[in-house]
């Protein structure tokens, strides 16, 4: 790894020639394929920079942009939405697309949208290989390839490429047990982890997990999105899906009912059949070793108390 660093009043910049990411498990290495560009990580990666080590995906980083193939079709179109007052309001009709080449290649063409200049990136890869290749267009550099939404792209299709599974959770661990809480926009993530926080349980992240099989289990990892995010994992031992209630209650969910409420909360792209069925087989396993609860939840500390006392007793629906 190949760093560069220079220093001004009040900050430190660093840029690479390529450096080593450790997100959930997987090593990622990330790559200059030019004499320029440098590349700058921000601050959400810094702590999840490592030494060395093989690394799982290769991201090979271009300056400029690349034509896609003759007859790659668009099959995934996503408009950018951004949460007021947590309803969920559109703001560009442009945001990214998933074009597909032949069986097994796909491009991403994204905007950056915390970039302070219009720029625009492609991701090429494939799910069957362990090289990839972004292009960067109109990007000042040094710069962080992963800036938003890439990151997130990158991430899901790795999820993908690994059998693992994305999902808009907050979870914990207490007295090594691992609780993931999980839901749409405003059902309580952040709440549940702020109040698990303040018993003393570790919190893992509080919106966006990746859950992956162990030789012993289910384990879930966080994802960097907050300046200076530290990794975190956890065991994972119970699934509660919230509800907001007038009072505390647990029911426990099994087989189909199960699955279906934790797809529903599963980051998915649903273009592609083989990918949803992949998706469906996981939850499916891990359903099958996994307690799955709908928690009907007052938003105070009473909910912990009932958990540790109701977990193991609840009704089954």
């Amino acid at each position: 790894m190949i760093i560069l660093a220079w220093r001004v009043p009040g900050k430190n910049f660093l840029q690479m020639k390529s450096y080593m990411l450790k997100i959930a498990g997987y090593m990622i290495k990330v790559e200059s394929a030019d004499d320029d560009p440098g590349l700058r990580p921000s601050t959400r990666f810094i702590k999840n920079i490592v030494e060395g080590g093989d690394h799982d995906l290769l991201l090979k980083v271009h300056s400029g942009s690349t034509v896609l193939p003759r007859g790659a079709q668009r099959v995934f179109h996503a408009p950018l939405f951004e949460e007021r007052d947590e309803i969920p309001l559109k703001v560009n009709d442009d945001f990214w697309s998933v074009y597909k080449a032949g069986t097994d290649r796909f491009f991403i063409t994204a905007s950056y949208v915390r970039s302070p200049v219009p720029s625009t990136a492609i991701l090429s890869f494939s799910l069957a290989s362990r090289e990839w290749d972004l292009w960067m267009e109109g990007t000042i550099f040094p710069a962080d390839p992963l800036d938003y939404p890439v990151d997130s792209l990158l991430l899901y299709y790795l999820t993908v490429a690994n059998g693992d599974i994305m999902i808009h959770a907050s979870g914990v661990n207490y007295n090594n047990r691992g609780y993931l809480f999980s839901g749409v926009s405003g059902k309580g993530k952040s709440t549940m982890a702020y109040l698990w926080r303040n018993a003393g349980a570790t919190v893992i992240h509080d919106d966006r997990l990746i859950i992956r099989k162990s030789k012993t289990g289910y384990v879930f990892h966080n994802t960097p999105i907050y300046d200076f995010d530290s990794p975190a994992s956890s065991c994972l031992n119970t699934v509660f899906l919230l509800e907001h209630g007038r009072n505390n209650r647990l029911v426990q969910l099994k087989g189909a009912r199960a699955i279906a409420n934790i797809l529903a909360n599963c980051i998915q792209h649903n273009w592609d059949k083989k990918i949803i069925e992949q998706l469906v087989d996981e939850v499916s396993l891990m359903c099958e070793k996994i307690p799955v609860y709908l928690l009907f939840f007052e938003p105070d500390s009473s909910v912990i108390d009932f958990i540790l006392e109701n977990e193991q007793y609840s009704q089954t629906y």
